[in-house]
């Protein structure tokens, strides 16, 4: 088993060190009709690494430009993280410049 990352056991505040994924597709329709049309929908996932509290984020695709707006609002509600945690996600590698101007 691997070593757990340090960030995992100091105490700090919730989301100061999060991870984040992508769950989905989930189908989603505007009207309960019948015939109405449905489309594909994601959640972002958010997850402290300290406390393991959740935060979701509902997304409208897999690109980069769809998760840096996910991430504004994750950022605008539980503030800004020191330490991003993701697998190598094209969508995740995509927005790695983009989130390097955010947090520098």
């Amino acid at each position: 088993m691997s070593q757990l990352p340090e960030v995992r056991l100091k105490p700090s505040r919730p989301f100061k060190s999060s991870g984040v994924d992508y769950a989905g597709p989930i189908n989603i329709r505007f009207s309960p009709r019948r015939g109405s049309k449905s489309y594909k929908g994601y959640i972002c996932l958010f997850v402290c690494m300290v406390t393991r509290a959740i935060h979701l984020e509902a997304v409208s695709d897999l690109t980069a430009k769809g998760f840096i707006a996910a991430f504004r609002r994750f950022v605008a509600r539980r503030g800004h993280c020191q330490n991003l945690f993701s697998d190598n996600g094209t969508n995740f590698v995509g927005a790695n410049k983009m989130l390097c101007k955010m947090f520098s």
